[in-house]
């Protein structure tokens, strides 16, 4: 079950693939979920992939030559499908296996990892899908709960002082450094969980996008718990 009463105007929910590809955004509304309720054993999937590096790349023939009980066997056969569904759709789906993310340590003032909320920015138009099979999944932000980074007092002040150059390349100085893209919770704001399993298509900023971007974060993870994640 999905809480959606923190954004009930940001988010639709929709029954099959086709409504969550076609509907338009509009409004307030830059969210739209496909709600379901997997079969299948993720876990077995994240447990078989030779995990070196913090994050790995499972292609699609890694993973059916998975040797594979039948749980484990279903849950490939949904993956594959999400796969198939999304690359007809024009899309370039990525499975990964996440242990975690790279943190900014480099600015601890303001850190511009994939851990703070944000916002997905392109040139060109196109939507950021996302499903979390296995693990911790990720998070949204509803926008009037969130604000601009950048236009917080303290924070913009603090930037300027560590640009130091003339005023007219301030902005462009925050969109070289993804400064600009990176939002704060407000007091009181509640984030919402995009569940396990649930495929997700949210709202990119890019030029001819006629509602607010999706602000999103990945989650902590669990310590020790690999995460299965869906993405493009």
């Amino acid at each position: 079950m999905i809480d959606l009463s923190a954004a009930e105007n940001q988010i639709l929910c929709v029954t099959n693939f086709q409504d969550l590809v076609s509907t338009p955004f509009h409004g307030e509304m830059n969210a739209i979920c496909w709600p379901r309720e997997l079969t299948g054993d993720f876990s077995e999937i994240v447990e078989k992939i030779n995990l070196n590096e913090n994050i790995a790349t499972v292609e699609e023939e890694e993973l059916c030559e998975l040797q594979l009980s039948e749980p484990g066997q279903l849950a490939r056969e949904i993956i594959l499908d999400d796969l198939k569904l999304l690359k007809a759709h024009g899309a370039s789906p990525i499975l990964n296996v996440i242990k975690h993310y790279d943190r900014d340590e480099m600015d601890t003032f303001f850190p511009t990892d994939v851990y703070s909320f944000h916002i997905d920015r392109s040139p060109i138009p196109t939507d950021t899908f996302l499903c979390t099979y296995y693990g911790e999944p990720s998070e949204i932000l509803p926008n009037s709960q969130g604000k601009k980074k950048v236009l917080i007092s303290e924070i913009r002040d603090e930037l300027k002082k560590q640009y130091g150059g003339a005023d007219e390349g301030f902005e462009s100085f925050l969109q070289e450094h993804f400064y600009d893209l990176h939002y704060q919770a407000k007091a009181g704001s509640r984030a919402i969980s995009l569940g396990n399993g649930h495929l997700w298509r949210i709202a990119v900023d890019h030029p001819e996008s006629d509602v607010p971007p999706c602000i999103h974060r990945a989650p902590i993870e669990k310590s020790g718990q690999t995460r299965l994640l869906l993405i493009c």
